[in-house]
């Protein structure tokens, strides 16, 4: 049980130790940056946006800094598996504070087949100011490279309002 315990809090300690918010000495409690329900639907609809114009239905999750999800939109015709597959895209980014086809590289790995996750390219931080406030998944294109370009359009909508903060 003691050796169950310890691994548990050296889990813990580097978890905390990889967040970027942090205590102060003494504090009691920390401050976490969210987005608001419309700054994250603006996201969205500026992916949909970007795919639409370049002739591709698609469905886009907004997810906070721990992967849960806070937008969802699926455009018209978009494929009804892209809607999950977004939202895995997303999880997986904000989980691993990277783009999501950056995380093919762990094909070989048991985490490549874990369920939730999606190590294919379409899914980018949200990040501004040094803070990563989410992720942004996209799918439905025929192809990640297009997601991706679409997940980053939804990004550059709201990256200069989160820079000013």
């Amino acid at each position: 049980m003691m050796k169950k315990n310890a691994l548990i809090a050296a889990a813990i300690i580097a978890i905390a130790s990889t967040s970027n918010v942090y205590a102060q000495d003494g504090a009691l409690t920390v401050s976490v940056k969210r987005l608001t329900l419309e700054t994250a639907r603006k996201i969205a609809i500026a992916a949909i946006a970007e795919c639409r114009k370049q002739g591709y239905q698609v469905s886009v999750t907004v997810v906070d800094r721990n992967g849960i999800p806070q937008v969802m939109e699926r455009d018209t015709i978009a494929p009804p598996i892209s809607a999950a597959v977004s939202k895995d895209k997303a999880y997986t980014s904000a989980n691993f504070s990277t783009p999501s086809g950056e995380m093919s590289r762990f094909k070989d790995s048991p985490l490549y087949h874990r369920d939730g996750l999606q190590m294919s390219a379409g899914g980018l931080l949200i990040e501004a100011g040094g803070y990563i406030y989410g992720a942004v998944g996209v799918s439905g294109a025929p192809g990640g490279d297009i997601d991706e370009s679409c997940a980053k359009a939804g990004v550059d909508a709201v990256i200069v309002d989160l820079e000013m903060q």
